[in-house]
């Protein structure tokens, strides 16, 4: 057969999509938090969930009239610039030195940040905000939702930005108005923090799998560092009150709690985590369509660093940290090559003697093999058998094991304890 002919017959195939492998199973999407679900809980624990969808609410409803009181009957202004993932945080440096937080430029990213915030306190993503200030009565965010979120690294970006900038602030006036809105942003994680310690990826509530615990993109993660930097009142943080240091220490102690709460086991030992758990039961949920419930590598990676990160780490951390190398080195895979992107064949994962390791994205919480959605919400064993714009336009292997390793390596080294915060 000529290279010719090769090239069709795999376009053919390609765009047919999967053909012969098997469907193990289909992608629930995960389930918004209700009263109903509320009402179902254990009733000790209702009154607080309750009162949690309230606020949520109640923040809802400030956002969406604080807003239309800007616009009065007057034609609103132009919606803020459509950014792309990953230019909102892009647009805060975070390893500057420390002179430049002092600048003029830094100064004018704060005051763009300020200007943004959402009336519940939080900031929209992707937004660079290198441009103008907002404008009375235009939306908070490009798609005039005006949700703050954690999701690519919305909030705790601005937050942690305004941070440095105070640090380098003088105690006038403009001081006052980075710190005013750090503590509204801060107020902001606390009001939006589930009873259990976990964050959803977007607040006030959206439904669906954005009310989920959301480790996706270390959502949870950034949100749990950041309260636990506001309670350390060290550094950047040294404006931070005592009253602010006391909420924000409570807060990072649920979140620790959740994190170690939601850790899946296998085989009786504690072993990784899903991208989402559902808000009030902690169990693996689905997120898109080609987004399974299943132990998911690259974030379970990032929280196992944090633990090991931690000083005088508990036994219950110190579990959860060894289950979870355990499962990493368990989980890896040998002898395999993921391929580069092509738009005839797509990417494919092929035999290669002495590559890897690689570790599958998602592996299925029953059996531990590792598993990849679709578009059409279906879940496959086999990664060559999804579509061809699925396997070129997802991140189905990662290398995040290695990292594990080392950490791991490193921190029985010390003897299961560290002075490193990150």
């Amino acid at each position: 057969m000529t290279h010719r002919w090769m090239v069709v017959l795999g376009l053919a195939l390609a765009l047919a999509g999967p053909a012969t492998g098997a469907v193990v199973g289909r992608t629930v999407p995960a389930e918004p938090l209700t009263a109903s679900r509320i009402a179902a809980l254990p009733v000790a624990v209702q009154p607080a969930w309750r009162a949690y969808l309230a606020r949520s609410r109640a923040a809802h409803d400030a956002d969406v009239a604080g807003l239309a009181a800007e616009q009065g009957a007057g034609p609103a202004p132009a919606l803020p610039p459509k950014g792309k993932q990953g230019t909102g945080a892009a647009s805060m440096p975070l390893d500057r030195d420390r002179a430049w937080y002092a600048s003029a430029e830094a100064r004018r990213i704060a005051d763009v940040i300020v200007s943004f915030q959402t009336p519940a306190g939080g900031w929209g993503k992707n937004a660079a905000r290198t441009g103008p200030v907002r404008v009375r009565g235009q939306a908070f965010t490009e798609d005039a939702a005006f949700m703050g979120t954690l999701d690519n690294d919305a909030t705790v970006t601005e937050m942690r930005f305004l941070a440095r900038v105070i640090a380098q602030a003088p105690d006038g006036s403009s001081g006052q108005v980075y710190r005013q809105s750090f503590a509204r942003g801060l107020d902001y994680l606390l009001a939006s923090q589930f009873p259990n310690g976990g964050w959803p990826q977007v607040w006030p509530l959206q439904g669906g799998y954005h009310d989920a615990v959301t480790y996706n993109d270390g959502a949870m993660l950034a949100a749990t560092r950041l309260v636990g930097l506001a309670a350390e009142g060290q550094g950047d943080y040294a404006f931070v009150t005592a009253d602010q240091r006391r909420r924000a220490a409570q807060a990072w102690a649920r979140a620790l709690d959740c994190i170690l709460a939601s850790q899946i086991s296998v085989d009786g030992e504690p072993a990784a985590w899903s991208q989402q758990h559902d808000a009030t039961t902690l169990a693996a949920v689905g997120a898109r369509n080609f987004e399974p419930a299943a132990l998911a590598s690259a974030e379970s990676a990032e929280i196992l660093i944090y633990l090991m990160s931690l000083p005088n780490p508990s036994p219950r951390v110190s579990r959860a940290i060894a289950g979870g190398a355990a499962w990493f080195a368990k989980a890896a895979i040998h002898d395999k090559a993921w391929t580069k992107a092509d738009p005839t064949l797509g990417r494919r994962l092929v035999d290669a003697p002495g590559a890897g390791p690689l570790w599958s994205r998602y592996y299925d919480v029953a059996t531990g093999r590792p598993i990849f959605g679709d578009r059409d919400l279906s879940i496959h064993d086999d990664v060559n058998e999804i579509s061809l714009e699925r396997r070129n336009g997802y991140a189905w292997f990662n290398t995040s094991g290695i990292k594990v390793a080392q950490a791991y390596a490193a921190w029985r080294r010390r003897g299961g304890a560290t002075s490193i915060r990150s």
